[in-house]
């Protein structure tokens, strides 16, 4: 659902600029992609923006870019493995996890409660660089707890390679976290606390939930502010997600694409982070913030980004 709200909110932002706009999805194909970026090549585009759904898997339409002086600009997604990629615009990834982790922190009151609580952790698809730092961010903030006992992963699932989602999907999330139900929770043991990297894995989490667990509902994180968590979250089966104003960084790759047209120095706030395999991209990172029961009237009704009946 974001990805559609990105591209729709973006095209009508450059067309009101004075471009002329060729949005396309590829419905999570990358083979699909990797066709329509190099047919946005032929017919002579002056700038790319990839959201890319697999970021290693566009090298030989960047090198078409290169051939033919193309910039190129990944959003919210880093390209990986080429020099080709001239500017990444995205939210500060590593501060998505540790907004997560500091959230799970002070509801169960780590600092001061005597614990044990049982975590579970559900994380994103290895082929999105975003990903591992969006995992990485939340487990620094909640590493200190695990060491100490404070929290406890009952299945023991921790390293990003066992707890990764791939494609972000929804029913995979969903699959494994039946499979951890059911081998380790099924004798009445709690859970207390699920990390979830996005809504599309949470919602996972959540179906499984439903179906193959009758212990108390555990605080749930999330990421995008999909309508459908944020329902759950209004009936109290996800306790927060992560909101990217999409319309914020949307405007930014706008400034950036003029900037780039008019041969302008192009904002970037981050020359260090973000290295691909092949260089440091230089970046402009926007700030999340997150919503939940207290606050989600301010962050997405009276912002704009959702109608009250959107979530009725």
């Amino acid at each position: 659902m974001r990805w559609n709200q990105d591209g729709d909110y973006m095209k009508s932002e450059l067309e009101a600029a004075g471009y002329d706009v060729d949005l396309q999805y590829a419905a999570n194909d990358a083979g699909t992609q990797l066709s329509q970026v190099e047919n946005m090549i032929n017919s002579g585009c002056d700038v790319l923006v990839i959201a890319a759904i697999e970021g290693s898997s566009l090298g030989e339409a960047l090198d078409m870019a290169e051939s033919k002086n193309i910039p190129v600009i990944a959003y919210d997604r880093l390209l990986m493995e080429s020099d080709t990629v001239d500017y990444y615009a995205t939210f500060d990834n590593y501060m998505v996890g540790t907004i997560q982790g500091n959230f799970i922190k002070d509801q169960l009151d780590l600092d001061n409660a005597a614990g044990p609580f049982n975590l579970e952790i559900t994380a994103g698809d290895p082929g999105d660089n975003n990903a591992l730092f969006f995992y990485q961010g939340a487990m620094d903030v909640l590493n200190p707890y695990i060491e100490e006992g404070k929290l406890n992963v009952v299945s023991g699932q921790t390293e990003f390679s066992d707890v990764a989602t791939v494609q972000w999907k929804t029913e995979t999330s969903q699959s494994r976290a039946e499979t951890i139900l059911s081998s380790y929770y099924a004798d009445g043991t709690n859970v207390d606390v699920w990390l979830c990297s996005n809504d599309s894995t949470a919602l996972g989490v959540e179906n499984a939930l439903a179906s193959n667990y009758t212990g108390t509902y555990p605080i749930i994180t999330g990421q995008d502010c999909d309508i459908a968590n944020v329902k759950n979250m209004l009936e109290g089966k996800q306790a927060m997600s992560v909101f990217k104003d999409t319309r914020t960084l949307a405007k930014q790759v706008v400034k950036m694409v003029g900037q780039i047209i008019n041969n302008e120095t192009v904002d970037v706030n981050d020359t260090e982070t973000y290295d691909n395999g092949k260089k440091v991209v230089p970046s402009y990172l926007c700030e999340p913030v997150f919503a939940d029961i207290d606050n989600y009237q301010t962050i997405l009704i009276e912002s704009g980004y959702y109608a009250e009946a959107d979530l009725s």
